[in-house]
């Protein structure tokens, strides 16, 4: 039987699963959600992918398996593989820490900074103060253990007028609709929805509703587009663009068919409400960008707005793990318990039905067998050994297929590394990985940081002054052990012989692993430590030749310098004197 679709795109790394195949039809039990009207249709495999993923995640593709026909997939044994996979490479990907950097901070602490290098020392420091009340780092872990087992993740700023700052939060990219305009060559889109159901609920009274957020850029003023405003990031260029947001609900029962998440009916549409009292239909945010960031796991195909997850490439090799498991799991049962055939033996009978009993293999077990009489067992010991040996090659497969590496998921044997530089060689994949994912968000946290200086700005809070935004960026933790001490006498040799600054040798120290919060303190602290230490040799070397130090000759009421002077000429003088 052929397929009734060849089809290329994102997604297709799904096709081989059955759940895959008219996801959105009425009557489908494994995604029942996504037979919703107002779903757009070309969104509905995207979605299905994600439950896809998360039911690996959760070893329940066994289940959704059943859900679409396949009641053997209840019986298949799932331990965890996926899910340790994509927490692996989600460790790797965050390294031990993350930090805002921005650029030219580091030079703040230097005899003489560069232009601008205060300002910049001076916004990192808020930023950074910002991401600790933020919880930036419980944030990022949200969001990225998002993007890696889905491929993607989004990022939601607002600002919180009672907390002065800017407020940043997690959403699934299920809820996440973008509204591209494929006329124009847009980096971003113009338009952006954040879109769930919200269930019933008999004891509130509340019927099924769905709720839809929306970001909009538009002119100001609707009615005359010469309306234009001067925001603080960018003085001297007045703009007539300003970002909108829509926030309301929809009764399920009052949709049609046909009105999809792009065409609700605003007339039946219950806007939500501030706890100011503002209606929140076409708010003016006072900012002319669209405050949500869309963190992709790898770069996106040309023509492509999504990820791929970290596992897409390796659910076949997952589904093989688990039936090879299953078949282990019951080849074990009767490796351990095994099936013995009787020859000649005198079985008990019983005595209310007449029939021999059924016997059992337990210990103390004791059958009578008459003269010609023999028992044999089943070994299935064997078969035991090569499904064991398979699960180790499958393991293999999937950590050489996904990039991960065996050396990367700890199940390489240390007896079989020869060196070091061997297992460098045998990471290097996984570098390659972790390289690559790490370049797919580096534009995106760049601007995640921009749009949090302008929230900032917006807000006229305290500190932020007009002007452009600071580049900052996160910077990333080694991903793999180093070698502490060959980076140290790097450092030092390097910055002994002056072809390294102190700030750089500072980086390089901090990138290896060594308990440093900020370089350019660290570079200010030895820079300080250096001069105190050469002010103690200059002491130490004038006490060897009997001079007294600068204090004793102010006190003296006379010169330093004179002193020195005088002490000199007098030494001069004295073997002439001598002479005569």
């Amino acid at each position: 039987m052929g397929l009734r679709h060849f089809m290329i795109d994102a997604w297709s790394w799904l096709n081989y699963k059955p759940v895959m195949a008219d996801a959105g039809r009425p009557g489908n039990r494994a995604f029942p959600e996504l037979a919703a009207t107002w779903l757009p249709p070309h969104e509905l495999r995207r979605l299905a992918a994600y439950k896809v993923l998360a039911a690996y995640d959760n070893n329940q593709a066994g289940q959704l398996a059943a859900a679409s026909g396949d009641e053997a997939a209840l019986e298949r044994r799932e331990l965890g593989d996926a899910a340790n996979l994509v927490d692996t490479a989600l460790g790797y990907l965050l390294g031990s820490d993350q930090q805002i950097v921005v650029e030219g901070a580091e030079h703040a602490d230097e005899e003489a900074p560069k232009p601008g290098a205060t300002e910049a020392a001076a916004a990192q420091e808020r930023m950074r103060k910002w991401a600790e009340k933020e919880l930036l780092t419980l944030r990022i872990q949200q969001a990225e253990r998002n993007a890696v087992l889905l491929g993607d993740s989004v990022y939601v700023l607002a600002w919180n007028q009672e907390k002065q700052r800017p407020t940043l939060r997690v959403y699934d990219p299920g809820f996440f609709f973008p509204q591209w305009d494929e006329e124009q060559d847009q980096d971003f889109p113009t338009r952006v929805h954040l879109a769930w159901e919200l269930p019933e609920d008999p004891d509130a009274g509340l019927k099924a509703r769905v709720r839809r957020v929306t970001y909009e850029l538009g002119p100001i003023s609707e009615d005359d587009e010469s309306v234009v405003r001067l925001y603080p990031w960018e003085p001297g260029r007045p703009s007539n663009v300003t970002c909108f947001l829509t926030d309301a609900e929809w009764l399920l029962e009052d949709l049609k068919r046909g009105e999809t998440l792009d065409r609700l009916p605003m007339d039946k549409a219950a806007f939500r409400v501030r706890p100011d009292g503002t209606e929140l239909n076409r708010l003016d945010l006072m900012i002319d960008f669209v405050p949500v960031i869309h963190i992709t796991n790898t770069i996106p195909d040309g023509g492509e707005h999504w990820g791929r997850s970290a596992i897409a490439r390796v659910l076949q090799g997952l589904d093989e793990l688990a039936a090879t498991d299953s078949d282990s799991s019951a080849a074990s049962a009767t490796t351990g318990t095994p099936i013995i055939g009787l020859a000649g033996a005198r079985l008990p009978v019983d005595r209310a039905t007449g029939r021999p009993e059924q016997l059992k293999v337990e210990a103390g077990a004791v059958w009578q067998l008459g003269d010609s009489g023999r028992m044999d067992a089943l070994d299935t010991s064997p078969q035991l050994a090569e499904l064991r040996s398979r699960v180790e090659h499958l393991l293999d497969r999937i950590a050489s297929n996904s990039r991960v590496t065996a050396a990367g998921l700890g199940t390489l044997d240390a007896s079989e590394v020869p060196s070091g530089y061997a297992l460098k060689l045998a990471l290097g994949p996984l570098d390659a990985l972790v390289g690559a994912m790490r370049l797919a968000r580096e534009h995106k946290y760049r601007l995640l940081f921009k749009m949090v200086q302008r929230l900032f700005q917006a807000g006229r809070a305290e500190g932020w002054v007009a002007g452009e935004s600071f580049s900052a960026r996160l910077s990333w933790a080694p991903h793999t052990p180093t070698d502490r001490a060959a980076v140290l006498e790097e450092v030092v040799q390097a910055y002994g012989a002056g072809v390294l600054s102190l700030e750089t040798a500072v980086a390089m120290l901090m990138d290896a692993g060594y308990p440093i919060k900020d370089a350019s303190q660290e570079a200010a602290l030895i820079r300080a430590k250096a001069e105190q230490e050469a002010a103690v040799r200059m002491a130490e070397a004038a006490a060897r030749r009997g001079e007294p130090d600068d204090e004793e000759e102010q006190e003296d009421g006379r010169d330093p310098a004179a002193r020195r002077g005088g002490a000199v000429e007098k030494r001069e003088r004295e073997p002439v004197s001598a002479g005569r």
